[in-house]
Formats: C-alpha cells, structure tokens, sequence
C-alpha cells in the first residue's frame, strides 16, 4: 500500500487476508469508481438544484441546448438521447411545458409531427446549470493534473466503448 490509502485498500486489503486466492485489482478500479460515481452523483444533482432543475430535466434541457439555435428537438431525438421510454418522454415534455421551459411546435416540415422548444427560461436554468456542474466537476478533480486527467479520460473511454459500442 502507498503512505496514501483510502477506503478501497483497507477493503481490499482485508479480503486479500480472507480470500489470498482471489485477484482483487478489478475491486482497486471499480470499487473506487463507484464510489466516485456517488460523489459525482451529489455533486451534480446539488448543481441542479441551484438552478432549480430536477436531473432528469437536466437530461431533457440538456439536449436541447447542445442541439444549437433554435434549441429544438423532436420527442424521437430527444428519446435517442436520454434513453427512456416514450412514454416516460411524453411526461418529461408534458411537465417541462407547464414548467415553461420548454414548448410544442408543429414541425414546418411534417404538419403531423411537432418539436420540442426550449424557451428563453429554459435556456437560463439550463446554462446556469452547466455553469454550476463545471465548477463542481472541476473541485472533484482538482487533485489531479491536467495530464492525468487526460489520461484518466482515455482509459476511461477505453472502457466505456465496451458498453456503449
């Protein structure tokens, strides 16, 4: 163990008492990512909350502000980006609207379809929050160096594409 240890090696570090049969390294990744994933998850739903956003209004605002002027999406689109149910969607719009954060509009180019706006309020909390979740993201990393947060990055993404592929 280095003069530096946390939660993870004391752990590990029992069950290589318990358990020398066992290679315990996926614990020395994994058991750490979950627990930043924790702390990742507060972080960011305090940021949220600063703007008066609920996560999952994040997801939806989200994507529209990423999709660019004029900050509109049909419900098909936004589906493929945050991954729910249609049903679930047709909520989210449904709520987001009497939030006015966002509007219906019928598409100009299919009578039949409509697309989801984003409205000036929205953008303001959506921003606000990005601001927020930046800063935040930033204090959680801020013990690494630019370099290893690169480096972090590219194996993380490594891994991913294992699963998101």
């Amino acid at each position: 163990m280095t003069s530096e240890s946390d939660e993870v090696d004391r752990i590990v570090e029992a069950w290589m008492t318990q358990r020398p049969d066992l290679d315990f390294s996926p614990l020395q990744v994994l058991s750490r990512v979950d627990r930043l994933s924790r702390h990742l998850d507060l972080a960011r739903r305090a940021a949220f909350r600063r703007s008066e956003l609920e996560p999952w209004e994040w997801d939806v605002l989200s994507a529209l502000r990423r999709a660019g002027e004029p900050f509109q999406l049909s419900p098909k689109q936004l589906l493929q980006q945050t991954l729910v149910s249609s049903g679930t969607m047709t909520n989210r719009i449904d709520r987001l609207v009497g939030r006015r954060l966002v509007r219906r509009e019928a598409d100009p180019a299919d009578g039949r379809s409509i697309l989801v706006t984003m409205t000036p309020e929205g953008r303001i909390r959506v921003d606000a929050a990005i601001t927020r979740l930046v800063d935040a993201e930033q204090t959680l990393l801020a013990r690494l160096s630019r370099v290893d947060r690169d480096r972090l990055a590219v194996l993380l993404r490594k891994l991913s594409l294992g699963f998101d592929g």
